[in-house]
């Protein structure tokens, strides 16, 4: 029988209540091994996903890698902007540069006789925090973007994507440098609707 607990430890409802994005720039090495990275993975995969489907996949882009898949975003930048100036395409091949680690969550979700498809992209979305919320519990820092490259299907044909799978997001992991000033947060005055008894 699985043990049930009564409540999420104090450590997990901090990390929840201050957890924030950091710019990838603002991101430096190490990255996390290869052990850590497959743990949180593993951790991400663990959401609500009804029908069993995995309607998600992983892109692991680390080392050289992230070089070779910014020379892809470079030149389908320049391929509609060829005028771009040195310091534009240097900003382009970088997008992936600058984390350790860089892992593409792709989105499988589509069309299914019993499973909406809304279901299966909210599944995509819940593997894409709980990454973020996994690494940030480990000491690492984040950001989850997308930016124009992720819905350009020529870069997506490039890393491999099915014509029908998109990309929810890039989470770029990382050591912080310096941690931003928290943005602010919704009030939940204007968000949140009680019915009560």
């Amino acid at each position: 029988m699985t043990e049930i607990r009564d409540a999420a430890p104090a450590g997990t409802l901090d990390l929840l209540r201050t957890r924030r994005s950091v710019p990838p720039i603002l991101l430096d090495g190490p990255g996390p091994t290869a052990e850590e990275l497959d743990g949180w993975l593993a951790i991400a995969a663990r959401v609500p996903d009804h029908g069993k489907l995995s309607p998600w996949r992983f892109l692991v882009i680390e080392g050289a890698a992230r070089e070779r898949v910014g020379a892809i975003i470079e030149r389908t930048f320049l391929a509609d902007f060829p005028q771009a100036d040195e310091k534009r395409r240097a900003q382009e091949r970088q997008r992936l540069a600058h984390a350790p680690t860089v892992v593409g969550v792709v989105s499988r979700a589509g069309p299914h006789v019993k499973i909406p498809e809304w279901e299966q992209v909210l599944s995509v979305g819940a593997v894409c925090m709980n990454l973020v919320v996994a690494a940030n519990a480990a000491g690492y820092a984040t950001a989850w973007l997308t930016e124009w490259f992720a819905y350009d299907r020529r870069v997506l044909d490039a890393l491999g994507l099915d014509p029908a799978e998109r990309i929810a997001g890039f989470i770029h992991i990382g050591r912080a440098r310096e941690v931003p000033s928290d943005r602010p947060r919704p009030d939940l005055t204007q968000i949140v609707t009680r019915l009560g008894g």
